[in-house]
């Protein structure tokens, strides 16, 4: 793992270690081990279902699956991290609300680290907080630093509500999806981005929500 990468990986944990500190609520046992556990089986996922699209078998070059900078596919990072995160806390769904702002808030570092990394920069604009890289003229959006302040947004307003369990959770996934919706047409990509991924998600988020609200609703009229 090159230095840039790390100082990125190290950026998005500590944003989130500064939200579960900040936040002075009932969190699960090791919080934050649980947030590095499903980013860690989000990668491996990504990774592994990059690497049998491109045609190698992880059998036979096993080296490939830690090659994080050779890519990561978002789709499945995205289902494996989730799974990881949500399955054992299944029958708690208070306390998976509650790591809610925290894992918005790692998304949100791990954009900013971007800076780190050197991959801030979009689709070309002429907006006046537009850069160059070095050595161009041609300024483009910041669309990472977009997508930090989105992600950084929503794990602030959503620190903040109290929801019937399950609420917030569905929330946060769907303000996620938006969140990278919304900036993907101003990423640098060839096939435009897994955007019926981020459609889904938004909308199962929605769904999640509204199956948590009325579960509460049910659980109050019952005698």
């Amino acid at each position: 793992m090159e230095l840039t990468l790390l100082w990125a990986v190290l950026t998005a944990f500590g944003a989130a270690y500064l939200t579960l500190r900040l936040r002075q609520i009932d969190v699960p046992t090791r919080p934050l081990d649980r947030l590095i556990g499903a980013a860690v089986v989000g990668m491996f996922a990504g990774r592994l279902a990059a690497i049998l699209q491109a045609g190698i078998n992880p059998m036979l070059n096993p080296g490939q699956l830690i090659l994080i900078r050779g890519g990561v596919d978002t789709l499945w990072a995205s289902l494996g991290g989730f799974a990881a995160l949500a399955w054992p806390l299944r029958h708690n769904l208070r306390a998976l609300d509650n790591l809610a702002p925290a894992a918005l808030a790692a998304l949100g570092g791990w954009h900013a680290g971007c800076v780190w990394r050197s991959t801030c920069l979009g689709s070309v604009s002429e907006l006046p907080w537009a850069w160059a890289l070095p050595g161009s003229d041609l300024t483009r959006h910041p669309v990472e630093i977009y997508a930090a302040i989105g992600f950084a947004s929503g794990a602030f307003l959503f620190a903040q509500l109290s929801l019937p369990p399950g609420m917030v959770t569905g929330l946060a996934v769907s303000w996620a999806a938006l969140t990278r919706l919304l900036t993907e047409p101003m990423r640098p990509s060839v096939g435009g981005g897994p955007v019926a991924f981020y459609v889904v998600a938004a909308l199962a988020g929605v769904a999640l929500s509204a199956w948590s609200n009325q579960r509460s609703e049910t659980r109050t009229a019952s005698p």
